[in-house]
């Protein structure tokens, strides 16, 4: 059984593989021996600790990604001493900084590393790790069995979304949340020189291009590093402009909210591609990012936070964090959120968002479920796990909020958010403009026929692996105006993408779209 395991992994670009994770479950099935007699789900399910056997002792190792928190030790102590009592285990986190993660993640299920659990994501390329085999199957018997807790709570609409191809490989959060791109900028600096609200791209322009002339040493736009071949300007400027959605932010195909019929088409070969080319080139030309933009490895977060760069794009949630923190440290720049796509149709995050999988060589199975069912319910460890240390990194205000005391950024960062719940409390600190957006949205939330549509790339990983070549090489220095003549440089990424097998994708996207829709 292994032995065909091993052969599954490959690495992230190489998108797709057979999927035979069938045996694994079989396996994983047969592995957890430990437990006692099976449980059945009901309305007032038993926590596992008190139906299965847990007498042997068992160490977990997790994959998280972002940086690995200053005070992980003093608070996975803690963690980790209630999860000796409750369920005789404890686990380990190994993580992976967001400057490399994009590389290091698949290379941790290509080399077949001894892990039990890591985070996933729709974005970290959970469908091609569930086709390839890096993940076990999650059977309905072994979550009946071992998470009880959260089969009860969880939404079957939540379960459904994390399928691929009508198999689980994912425990997803059980809290929705907006994902929808902003721009988190400093307001002290347009005051400053009287510039106009920034609530459209023109307006941002305007914004970047004067801090660029006008203040030496501040960079006026910083992107995110290891980020998706389309990042996160794009998906303002471009997806969210346009109204369009993504399958994939490493391919370029999109596809408009309001089509019922779900065609599919390159973006490369849109208008709006070339004019927010346009747009970029004259941003790049007029000193908008660093002049080593393709190979800057900074945090942009933390240089928006030192006053290094004057703004930065990520979700609602991410941006208002920062901001709070920021004020908490009484920082000397004054900072705000826009929403340069007012009026456009927002969407929610599909529950695949963020969530947990059990790597398909674990020993440890039914304990990480164990694992996972507690820390979604279990109200003392999720706190420490989502917020820290009561009274060292932050303060219970009330049954679902806190305050972020002096040592919250030293257990920060990283992805804990795969364990959000209804337990979840929120910063009483955290932005009330933040808060405002994210409630405009959610009162006015899109929602489109191929939401919860999952592309299976296994026909064409290798054409994938080479778009995703092209994509690197002739698209992303077009993206940050390093190719003078634009129009040339579009004719040979176009021409580049049709050699390595764009069309061949295409066609099979859409004919599972279409297979999708009929089947709705």
């Amino acid at each position: 059984m292994l032995a065909l395991v091993l052969t599954f992994v490959m690495i992230l670009s190489a998108c797709g593989g057979g999927n035979n994770n069938a045996n694994t479950s079989a396996q994983a099935t047969n592995n957890a021996s430990e437990g006692g007699s099976d449980t059945t789900n009901t309305s007032e399910p038993a926590t596992t600790s008190d139906t299965l056997d847990t007498s042997k002792e068992v160490k977990l190792k997790m994959i998280f990604v972002g940086p690995k928190p200053i005070d992980y030790d003093s608070v996975f102590a803690e963690i980790n001493k209630k999860l000796k009592e409750k369920i005789n285990a404890t686990v380990e986190g190994e993580f992976l900084d967001w400057s490399d993660w994009a590389q290091k993640y698949p290379l941790k299920l290509a080399a077949n590393e001894d892990f039990d659990l890591i985070y996933s994501a729709n974005w970290a390329g959970y469908n091609d790790q569930a086709l390839k085999g890096g993940f076990l199957e999650l059977t309905d018997e072994l979550l009946t069995k071992y998470m009880p807790q959260t089969l009860a709570a969880m939404s079957d609409v939540s379960w459904d979304q994390a399928k691929v191809n009508g198999k689980l490989y994912m425990v997803p959060q059980n809290r929705g949340e907006s994902v929808e791109k902003l721009i988190l900028y400093r307001e002290d600096l347009r005051k400053k020189y009287n510039l106009p609200e920034i609530n459209s791209p023109e307006a941002y322009a305007t914004y970047l291009k004067t801090i660029a002339q006008n203040e030496k040493g501040i960079t006026p736009f910083t992107p995110e590093t290891g980020d998706w071949k389309f990042h996160n300007l794009d998906r303002v400027l471009l997806k969210q402009q346009n109204e369009w959605n993504m399958f994939d932010l490493d391919l370029p195909f999109a596809f408009k909210l309001t089509d019922e019929k779900g065609q599919v088409f390159n973006v490369y070969e849109t208008q709006e591609f070339k004019d927010l080319l346009v747009y970029y080139k004259d941003l790049a030309d007029n000193n908008a990012w660093s002049k080593n933009v393709l190979n800057s490895k900074n945090d942009h977060q933390a240089d928006f936070k030192a006053g290094k760069t004057a703004s930065i794009t990520h979700n609602n949630g991410t941006l208002g964090a920062l901001m709070a923190l920021m004020r908490q440290e009484n920082s000397p720049y004054e900072v705000a959120l826009a929403d340069i796509n007012q009026g456009k149709k927002k969407s929610v995050a599909i529950s695949t968002q963020n969530g947990t999988s059990i790597h398909a060589t674990s020993r440890n199975v039914e304990r990480s479920l164990m694992f996972l069912d507690l820390m979604q319910n279990d109200k003392e460890l999720h706190d420490l796990m989502m917020y820290g240390l009561s009274g060292v990194h932050y303060e219970a205000v009330g049954d679902d909020k806190y305050k972020a005391l002096e040592k919250n950024p030293n257990f920060m960062g990283f992805s804990n958010w795969n364990f959000n719940s209804p337990l979840n409390r929120d910063n009483e600190a955290f932005p009330q403009e933040a808060n405002d957006l994210a409630k405009g949205w959610e009162a006015n939330v899109y929602h489109y026929a191929l939401e919860t549509f999952v592309f299976d790339n296994s026909k064409v990983k290798t054409e994938i692996a080479n778009i995703g070549n092209v994509m690197l090489r002739y698209a992303i220095p077009l993206e940050y105006g390093v190719i003078k003549d634009i129009d040339k440089g579009l004719e040979d990424l176009n021409k580049q993408l049709k050699s390595a097998g764009i069309d061949k994708i295409q066609t099979e996207l859409q004919t599972q779209i279409d297979a999708f829709l009929a089947n709705k």
